[in-house]
């Protein structure tokens, strides 16, 4: 009997792992009871991965009434090492480097120093664009932002919209900055999607 159960949980995990390869399921828990049902969105099996390149401009202003980040984290006396601070950020995304340049996006999210050596971000930002052929779509970045090196590179874990199932890599580059913290940073992210 003990083989007979062990082949015929063979076969039922294999069942199981065509079934759940094949489609994607939904779980609902009602009185106790767990139905899992098929959904009505699939994955993507015969469409082509595209490669799109992007090139765009960020935005960071810490100082004055302007501000696109605040602090919420970390250290606020700046004698003392910024290990540690950690914003939260609403930056301008735009087509040129100009502060009025048309703005084509949000980078929205949270970055902190976590570095104690060198100035080095960890950032945690969608990129959610608002305007031109990728409105409504986002991309997600996710990695270590050196900002003293001249060019960093980031890599894209995922996106919505036109971006959805994206990944690559994000190169950023520090085209202005002054003593007071603001910056614009030149992007160019190349990710392949769906």
């Amino acid at each position: 009997m003990g083989s007979s159960l062990k082949f015929s949980n063979f076969f039922l995990a294999i069942y199981l792992t065509t079934l759940f390869s094949t489609s994607i399921f939904s779980a609902t828990t009602i009185n106790g009871q767990t139905t899992i049902q098929p959904s009505d969105d699939t994955i993507p099996t015969t469409q082509t991965e595209k490669m799109t390149h992007l090139h765009f401009y960020f935005h960071d202003i810490v100082s004055g009434s302007k501000s696109t980040v605040k602090q919420i984290a970390g250290p606020t006396n700046v004698s003392d090492s910024m290990f540690g601070a950690t914003v939260i950020a609403d930056d301008a995304l735009t087509e040129g480097p100009e502060p009025n340049s048309k703005i084509i996006g949000r980078a929205q999210g949270i970055y902190a120093v976590a570095t104690q050596e060198e100035l080095g971000l960890l950032m945690v930002m969608s990129y959610a664009f608002t305007g031109g052929e990728y409105n409504g779509s986002s991309l997600s970045i996710l990695g270590r932002n050196q900002v003293n090196h001249p060019v960093r590179e980031m890599p894209v874990v995922g996106g919505t919209g036109t971006f959805r199932f994206a990944r690559g890599f994000a190169l950023a580059k520090t085209v202005w900055y002054n003593t007071l913290g603001d910056a614009i940073v030149e992007y160019n992210v190349t990710v392949l999607h769906y």
